[in-house]
């Protein structure tokens, strides 16, 4: 008699194994509710020592599950469900289920592809990144095991809901000082341990198109430190050197995406794809085609015309948004105390993990409250303020760097440009740009902060090693690793004195370290 089957959450039954790894295993599974076949992750949740650990790592995951879930895009397989169970002691991710076959099988059989059939696979994978980018979630972990081909060609680009979701709980949910990344495919910052950005995932692409029309890795190494060497100090050798029927532009552009620092590579998927066209079978002549104004009809012979296409870049503007404008249609005033009763409800809802409802509640009244009571009045500023932190723990950072650099502006005009709360946007702002891969401008304005963040008091001292910390990382995907050296030994000494052994930064900082020794030798 055949063993039950395993049953998570009281309605996924995992009816056969498809695959398992450092981080967790993956299942085929059945939803008894909707009645249909799924794919279910479980992760191990790993150190999570107490109850209250537990707590935070389950609403850091929920949180991170839904802002992936914003990529919306058909080459990402869509997230039913995330949360834990208590019964298996797993969190797990429910998953659409893919049928195709994993590049590692296609490289396996056929080694390296022809240039019309990799450059197709690639261009797919910018199409899949241009939305993820645009939340932005950064894959991390782009390498063929994660890429699968459906059996009607689309290319689909998986473990999202691994990579992205658990970024911020590296030493929980792996073992201690292990990299979220695979070696052969990691950007040179990770394995610095700097900020990863969506350029360190063109670095991983990079090394994918490389493989997939060479039929060989760009570095190859037994020890893993020799190999970590190898991505931050050799360069790659040149495609036509191994394949010379390879087009030179073609070339060019991996060895573009494979450039050491990222601000040597492309600027973002958009411009990898304009440079993939050209060896891509035939396709309608790329124009712009934008997003249809709000209330437009949507154009249906979209999805005929770019089959693959991109998502529209997205804008990012600098200037300060008008308040003025955005007044819903109907209301002529708005009260002190219904700015305050919205802005506790928006708080309400930021506690409750609801950000979108909350980014609604207060953006829908803040533009009202500006017309009414000024738009450097307290309150109006409070609740506007609360509109930009949901959208900062949302993962909606564009919008979110828009409002803290304007909420900076108006705080600087209240209590000037040194004053607390202006200090504090213009970090959310700089903490964005880092997110959204806007890394100079980043390293710039951090720079610029920090002496203000020094004045503000000792209780403020774990905000500016942070600061500090976030510099030097910075600093290092710039490519001036060997100048950050003394730094951060500084950097260790005064976390260590300010914050103990004991703390999450301190451990962060002794790998940064320790990744630097091992790879001097």
């Amino acid at each position: 008699m055949a063993a039950a089957p395993q049953i998570i959450a009281g309605r996924y039954e995992l009816t056969a194994p498809i695959s398992s790894g450092g981080m967790g295993q993956v299942w085929r599974g059945y939803d008894t509710v909707l009645d249909r076949d799924i794919a279910v992750k479980l992760i191990r949740p790993g150190v999570a020592d107490t109850d209250d650990d537990r707590g935070e790592l389950i609403a850091r995951f929920r949180r991170e599950a839904r802002v992936t879930a914003k990529i919306e895009h058909p080459g990402v397989p869509a997230i039913y469900d995330a949360a834990f169970d208590e019964n298996v002691e797993r969190l797990y991710l429910v998953m659409q289920l893919i049928h195709g076959v994993s590049l590692t099988d296609v490289l396996a059989e056929r080694g390296a592809l022809p240039v019309s059939w990799a450059t197709s696979i690639v261009a797919q994978i910018c199409a899949v990144l241009s939305y993820a980018h645009a939340v932005p979630v950064v894959h991390r972990d782009l390498k063929p095991g994660n890429v699968m081909i459906s059996w009607d060609g689309h290319v689909k680009v998986l473990d999202f809901g691994v990579a992205a979701l658990l970024r911020d709980d590296v030493t929980k949910l792996t073992s201690t000082g292990r990299i979220i990344g695979t070696k052969p495919y990691m950007s040179p910052e990770q394995i610095q341990n700097s900020p990863i950005t969506p350029l360190s995932d063109l670095y991983a692409l990079g090394c994918l198109a490389h493989e997939l029309l060479a039929g060989e890795r760009v570095f190859q190494a037994d020890d893993e430190i020799a190999l970590m060497y190898q991505h931050l100090e050799n360069q790659p050798t040149p495609l036509r050197e191994i394949k010379p029927d390879i087009p030179a532009e073609l070339e060019q552009l991996v060895l573009d995406l494979l450039a050491k620092r990222p601000s040597d590579r492309p600027a973002d998927a958009w411009a990898v794809y304009d440079r993939l066209v050209p060896f891509m079978p035939a396709l309608e002549s790329q124009v712009d085609d934008p997003d249809p104004a709000p209330g437009a009809m949507p154009d249906p012979t979209r999805p005929y015309r770019r089959p693959v296409g991109l998502r529209p870049r997205p804008a990012l503007s600098t200037e300060v948004p008008g308040l003025a404008g955005q007044v819903s249609a109907g209301r002529s005033g708005v009260t002190v105390e219904e700015v305050y009763a919205a802005q506790e409800r928006a708080y309400d809802l930021i506690d409750a993990e609801r950000f979108t409802q909350a980014a609604d509640i207060a953006g829908d009244l803040v533009a009202l409250a500006a017309s009414s009571l000024g738009k450097n009045n307290t309150a109006v500023l409070e609740l506007w303020t609360a509109k930009a932190v949901a959208l900062f723990l949302g993962g909606d950072l564009r919008r979110a760097l828009v409002d803290f650099t304007a909420l900076a502006a108006a705080y600087a005009r209240s209590t000037g440009p040194d004053g607390e709360q202006s200090l504090q946007c213009r970090l959310q702002a700089a903490y964005c740009q880092v997110a959204l891969g806007l890394t100079a401008g980043a390293l710039t304005e951090l720079e610029l902060i920090l002496p203000g963040y020094r004045k503000l008091g000792p209780e403020y001292v774990e905000d500016v090693l942070k600061i500090r910390r976030t510099i030097i990382g910075l600093r290092m995907g710039a490519g001036h690793l060997k100048s950050v050296r003394s730094d951060l030994h500084e950097l260790e000494h005064d976390v260590l004195s300010a914050l103990g052994t004991d703390s999450e930064l301190a451990a962060d900082v002794a790998e940064m370290l320790k990744r630097l020794r091992g790879l001097d030798g």
